[in-house]
């Protein structure tokens, strides 16, 4: 060991207690925060290589235990939990808020015409694929052609959907027509996250004790996974595209939006980025990241097999995905 910081720091889990709703919520402004897509490469290297080089027991001299946790927070933000890979910039939680601010804002400001509705449910739910694929759960890779369907199935059906709730929309009062784009995206969430995570459901998601000794790979705990991330993106949407329409619809009646509505998009987008930068990181943390199950409700011969080679495994722990 180089260094004078201890090794004792437990850096595979949070630096918050993750049983907790408030401790995962501080885990979550860490790892969502915006200013982590502002990293260069290069810091984002040497986050890595921090973190890594302590989980074997070097510690890079003069290192305080405030700049690992930074590091691990950044190394987080940019690294997939289970591979280890460097994630694509928009597919990272850190990229949810200044992204899904300008979609869903654009998405809230042009709902009039079918053009506009299908133009921005096509790049909402392009995004969500991406962001769904990103943090998916496990450590398999999807092939092209299943990474292919799997995009198209998701998109399509979230537009179709989108479509089918506008037409009904009609013959609904005006202010209500605003709320159509949540109901899609919330329908759309239970359509393109199963798609985009198809793989897990056919196969399932790794398992692992308490010590992280890998026991299997369940279908029961991927679904599992899979529900609680289409709740909690759901819960996401809410505030964003519930609360701006709202106030947009008394804002449109003053004299002032009247006279300047080229204003309307930009007050919009700016409500959902306000809105977002709450809700993401307070609905990430509606449950833990490392979700946990029990054997006895796994699937009979992975609860066997488990049996077997593990007898005193009462709970398995598996990552949900984001």
């Amino acid at each position: 060991m180089s260094g004078d910081l201890s090794l004792d720091i437990n850096i595979k889990e949070p630096r918050w207690d993750q049983s907790t709703f408030m401790g995962r919520a501080q885990h979550f402004f860490f790892v969502t925060d915006p200013r982590n897509i502002l990293k260069s490469s290069k810091t984002l290297e040497d986050a890595r290589v921090t973190v890594e080089n302590y989980r074997l027991g070097v510690v890079k001299p003069g290192l305080t235990e405030d700049e690992l946790w930074r590091a691990k927070y950044v190394y987080d933000s940019a690294f997939h939990p289970d591979t280890g890979e460097k994630m694509v910039v928009v597919g990272r939680m850190s990229a949810q808020v200044p992204m899904n601010m300008t979609i869903t804002g654009c998405m809230l400001t042009f709902y009039r015409t079918t053009p506009a509705v299908v133009f921005w449910q096509w790049v909402n739910q392009s995004f969500n694929a991406v962001v769904n694929y990103t943090n998916r759960s496990g450590d398999a890779a999807l092939t092209t052609n299943q990474l292919a369907a799997a995009y198209v199935s998701a998109t399509t059906g979230a537009v179709v959907t989108a479509l089918g709730l506008k037409s009904l929309a009609k013959r609904l009062p005006a202010v209500m027509s605003r709320f159509v784009p949540f109901f899609a995206v919330a329908a759309a969430n239970c359509i393109n996250i199963p798609f985009m995570r198809q793989r897990e459901l056919k196969y399932g998601i790794p398992v692992t004790d308490e010590n992280g000794n890998r026991l299997g790979e369940s279908v029961t705990a991927a679904k599992s996974g899979i529900i609680q991330v289409v709740v909690s993106r759901i819960g996401m949407a809410v505030p964003a595209m519930a609360i701006p329409p709202v106030i947009m619809n008394a804002l449109e009646k003053k004299a002032f939006m009247k006279r300047f509505p080229v204003l309307n998009a930009p007050v919009q987008v700016g409500l959902v980025g306000l809105c977002l930068v709450f809700a993401t990181p307070l609905c990430c943390a509606l449950f833990p990241q490392k979700s946990s199950m029990a054997v006895s409700s796994l699937e009979p011969d992975l609860q066997e097999r488990i049996r077997q080679n593990s007898p005193h495994t009462t709970t398995i722990f598996f990552n949900k995905g984001l």
